[in-house]
């Protein structure tokens, strides 16, 4: 660790704060889906909502920036790594009671949604099939306003609770996310908050219709969405028109720069050949988006996000 980024009484606060959970120099692929990215100066585990919302508040109290991880699938970490502490949830506690009307569904946020939809489809609950197969949290999911298929976190979130770096813990109705296509005002505003858990509606189905539904939106994945490891869609469609559909006609399919490929199946997957660097993978996500402008005056928008030191 370079100690003029991190003076060394602060680290020695940090052990002192988080004991064994504390990991120095900690390798950041394996907590992304894509396999990707460098050193974190310092790496905490949270095991449960409590433990996120304590780890969060001690480090806010101390003025040191944070990086939250779930499940890693939207985001590209740089190469050069993350400065100061990097929080990974694996809060993924879930409660279901079927026998409330509606159906409700309590759940961590280190959670996957695919995981959950899983589970729902056993109690023959409908209205979540759409998050089968989809990786990642169900904070990251609830902060991006995830979907698939016609249907969206903002179509079934009721309420989540969250920890405000300067309002403590509350509980925010569904309404004051004020949703939008793949996004959030916390994605928007980009404020000061983890969310640590949530409420999700669900109905009573039937079991054959449930189990048609999981089966062809799976299907539907494997048909349209490449195998191999990647980060999920990686720009937004723009209104009117689709990111892969552009990048296509671009001719930018199968474009690859080092083992980074923008995939010859589905041109808005870009897929990783392991190993590969962020920097190329970043350059692909450039030559995409120059091109697309460049042909059709469309500028693509990320759907991930980027983390971590970006400077050369």
């Amino acid at each position: 660790m370079n100690e003029t980024l991190m003076e060394t009484s602060t680290l020695t606060e940090l052990r002192s704060l988080f004991g064994e959970r504390l990991q120095e120099n900690a390798p950041l692929s394996g907590y992304t889906a894509a396999r990707i990215g460098g050193l974190a100066d310092v790496l905490v585990i949270a095991h449960s909502a409590d433990e996120l919302a304590r780890s969060a508040k001690l480090l806010w109290e101390m003025k040191m920036p944070f990086i939250l991880l779930g499940g890693g699938s939207n985001v590209l970490v740089s190469d050069n790594g993350v400065r100061g502490v990097v929080i990974i949830n694996r809060a993924r506690k879930v409660v279901i009671d079927d026998q409330v009307e509606p159906p409700s569904v309590l759940a961590e946020s280190g959670v996957t949604p695919n995981d959950i939809s899983q589970r729902a489809a056993r109690l023959e609950l409908t209205g979540f099939e759409w998050a089968a197969g989809i990786p990642g949290s169900l904070g990251g999911a609830i902060y991006g306003n995830a979907g698939a298929f016609g249907g969206d976190m903002a179509g079934n979130l009721v309420s989540l609770e969250l920890i405000h770096r300067d309002h403590g813990r509350q509980v925010w109705p569904v309404e004051k996310m004020e949703y939008s296509y793949r996004s959030s005002t916390l994605k928007r505003d980009h404020q000061q908050v983890v969310i640590l858990s949530a409420k999700l509606a669900l109905k009573k189905g039937d079991p054959r219709s449930i189990s048609s539904k999981m089966k062809e939106y799976s299907d539907r994945r494997h048909k349209t969405q490449p195998p191999g490891t990647s980060m999920g869609s990686m720009f937004k469609n723009p209104a009117g028109d689709k990111a892969g559909r552009l990048i296509e006609a671009a001719g930018l399919k199968g474009s690859r720069i080092g083992n980074a490929e923008i995939s010859s199946q589905h041109a808005n997957f870009f897929i990783t050949h392991e190993p590969t660097r962020a920097q190329d993978m970043k350059a692909l996500i450039d030559l995409a988006q120059r091109t697309v402008a460049e042909k059709f005056g469309v500028t693509l928008e990320l759907e991930i996000e980027l983390i971590g030191d970006w400077q050369n």
